[in-house]
């Protein structure tokens, strides 16, 4: 339910986040700094920053977030998982499962399987290494450091994005994986099948993006809060001619920087939109070859870091799923 309100004279200088939350019934700050990053938050008709001064006669719109389930519950969904402690887990996530509930998606989630799956190892007996306290045990053996909607996620791949996750179980785990993730410690490896031919060998992205100013589904270098952003690449494999129409490379990709659909807005940034995102690429993209691509040919390929609890060095790998594997052996037999 959307709302509007217009700042009243007496109104005391704050921040909109601020504003927001004691205007809103049940929204904490933090809730609502992440309103405003989702775009849904106006002031005077325009997307503004958390930090903004409002002032009277401000006209601020925002929409008023859904009721949240009281209880997530976890579902028999399958999960391939590369490895599992007390501490974390890693799995192969598939595409076309979306990593946590959000509106329109209350089940059917990573989450709802991590919880599924975490209650089935409870019945089988007692865990070797309980976790501390019980309020922490209330949510199920994932940390809680992510919120009601997000436990135990340090990082999160797109609804249509395959490949290697990390999920803590633990509040000290989180922390750990997520100061490695600020650090830009965390190896990670994807692999992009986009359309036409990429120029020279490798090459380097740097370019600031934020929610788009006009599509704010989209995330963009038009936005009014560019967040810098770097990703490299590497050229692996060629296909396609020039007079067919159906060029297409694939790429080795490294993000420095994990912002929301970084390398699908970096890379059609150089004019080579990842195949299957009609997001990015419109309709253009959703074929090759005579083969409809139905999701963005996006897999998170290796994902390595040190271990939170035991300093270890952990790198897991796992090859494309045999939808991409698919177009990749039909644009190969084309060559």
């Amino acid at each position: 339910m959307a709302r509007r309100v217009t700042v009243s004279a007496g109104e005391a200088p704050k921040r909109l986040d601020i504003f927001l939350s004691t205007h809103t019934a049940g929204l904490s700050r933090a809730a609502a700094q992440r309103l405003i990053e989702q775009g849904v938050v106006t002031v005077n008709g325009r997307p503004a920053k958390p930090s903004l001064k409002i002032k009277p006669g401000d006209a601020i719109e925002w929409d008023v977030p859904q009721p949240t389930p009281l209880e997530i519950v976890g579902e028999p969904i399958p999960l391939e998982i590369l490895f599992e402690d007390e501490h974390l887990l890693i799995v192969n996530k598939p595409a076309g499962l979306v990593a946590h509930p959000a509106p329109g998606h209350w089940s059917g989630t990573l989450v709802n399987a991590l919880l599924y799956h975490l209650q089935q190892k409870a019945r089988e007996g007692p865990s070797p290494s309980p976790l501390p306290g019980g309020e922490r045990r209330m949510v199920r053996g994932l940390a809680s450091i992510g919120g009601r909607e997000r436990p135990g996620l340090v990082h999160r791949l797109d609804k249509g994005t395959s490949g290697v996750m990390v999920i803590a179980k633990t509040d000290a785990a989180h922390q750990g994986l997520s100061k490695q993730f600020k650090a830009h410690t965390i190896h990670r490896v994807y692999l992009a099948l986009v359309r036409g031919a990429v120029k020279g060998k490798m090459g380097r992205v740097e370019l600031a993006i934020g929610r788009d100013t006009k599509d704010r589904k989209k995330f963009s270098a038009r936005t009014t809060s560019p967040r810098d952003a770097v990703t490299e690449f590497q050229v692996v494999e060629r296909f396609g001619a020039k007079r067919s129409g159906d060029e297409a490379t694939l790429v080795e990709v490294r993000p420095w920087t994990g912002r929301t659909h970084q390398i699908r807005v970096h890379l059609v940034s150089l004019g080579h939109p990842v195949l299957g995102d009609e997001t990015y690429g419109g309709r253009k993209v959703c074929a090759i070859g005579g083969v409809a691509i139905e999701r963005p040919m996006l897999h998170a390929r290796t994902l390595g870091f040190t271990h939170p609890a035991t300093g270890k060095s952990l790198e897991y790998t796992v090859p494309p799923p045999a939808d991409m594997a698919g177009v990749l052996r039909v644009l190969r037999q084309k060559v």
